[in-house]
């Protein structure tokens, strides 16, 4: 028995070592299609001893004119380089849970503006220095009394206006001005035509002019759906539906990247038409859940797919709402090469 112990040993330990090469050498993952054909970068993001660098994380992903990329978690913020290591960390309770980020240059630099919903506020900080210059509350002057003010999302008008969604209260959307003073309110909380059942992201939709507001209706019935809104707040039109459930939207040039909840996260075109679904999950159990650890983590697929964002080359940054804090890189490729 003496003599068999080596052999099995070594038999052990090469297999742990082939698994472990085996680990390394993940293969990318191709999703997509035609112009919206990606391929994944296996461990983009992840610390060198092969674990998540930002931990829990339910919040959004921004791209500054650098090309840095910037996550929030339950930590704080954390910025990526390109290729995927931490260059800067923002952590702490005056960056912690912050759901949805859009960033902006402006006179000064540029700055990120967060919707902090454990929190109960807005918030905008300069992106490089880390610095907090705006906060906003729930406004007084809105009439409504002491509300449950739980923001979910926040975006800004070319002027400067900024757009405050209490998502997980009353679901009106709050209009302030560059300086954060109170302008109006609108929206409110339902399942009809023009009202919102969680309206949980939003951006501002740069392909129309005069420019609108999409407003992710998360959980309207029976699917969720996109919205248009005027900058005044009024509604146009329902802009597409029977969605899973859409947690945020990101935009460039034509094209609108949509993450679903469920697991997947699907790109329309100019016309507001499925072109693309990525990284769908068809385990009921895993999508739509946050409690899948890294360890159950699958290549090119995702679980509950929370915030995205495009980068110059059209390369595509995704984080899922996920315990051990998953955010990924998805490559453009282009399919006639």
């Amino acid at each position: 028995m003496r003599f068999l112990s080596m052999p099995v040993a070594l038999i052990i330990t090469c297999v742990t070592a082939l698994s472990l090469v085996a680990e390394e050498k993940q293969q990318p993952v191709r999703m997509g299609s035609g112009a919206m054909t990606f391929d994944t970068v296996p461990g983009w993001g992840l610390r060198p001893d092969g674990h998540s660098a930002i931990g829990p994380c339910h919040g959004s992903v921004v791209i500054d004119k650098a090309g840095n990329i910037y996550t929030s978690a339950k930590a704080g913020v954390f910025v990526f380089s390109p290729d995927g290591n931490v260059i800067q960390t923002y952590p702490g309770k005056d960056y912690s849970n912050i759901h949805d980020m859009e960033i902006r240059e402006e006179e000064g630099g540029e700055f990120i503006y967060g919707a902090r919903n454990n929190d109960a506020e807005g918030i905008k900080f300069n992106a490089h220095t880390g610095e907090i210059v705006l906060r906003l509350k729930l406004p007084e002057e809105a009439g409504l009394g002491k509300v449950k003010f739980n923001p979910t999302a926040i975006t800004v008008a070319a002027n400067g206006d900024i757009y405050l969604s209490n998502g997980y209260a009353t679901n009106h959307i709050f209009k302030y001005d560059k300086n954060g003073k109170y302008v109006m309110h609108f929206g409110e909380k339902g399942n009809g035509l023009k009202q919102f059942n969680t309206a949980h992201g939003m951006t501002l939709d740069t392909r129309y002019e005069p420019n609108r507001l999409l407003i992710c209706d998360r959980n309207h019935q029976p699917k969720g759906r996109l919205l248009h809104y005027t900058l005044e707040g009024e509604f146009i039109e329902e802009v597409i539906t029977g969605l899973g459930m859409p947690t945020s939207v990101a935009i460039q040039g034509d094209f609108v990247s949509v993450p679903d909840l469920h697991g997947r996260l699907v790109v329309l075109d100019k016309n507001n038409t499925i072109i693309a679904v990525l990284g769908n999950n068809p385990d009921p159990a895993k999508g739509r859940n946050y409690n899948v650890p890294q360890d159950q983590w699958v290549e090119g697929v995702f679980s509950g797919t929370h915030g995205s964002y495009w980068d110059a080359e059209g390369n595509l940054y995704v984080q899922d709402w996920n315990v051990s804090g998953r955010i990924m890189k998805l490559v453009r490729i282009d399919i006639t090469e």
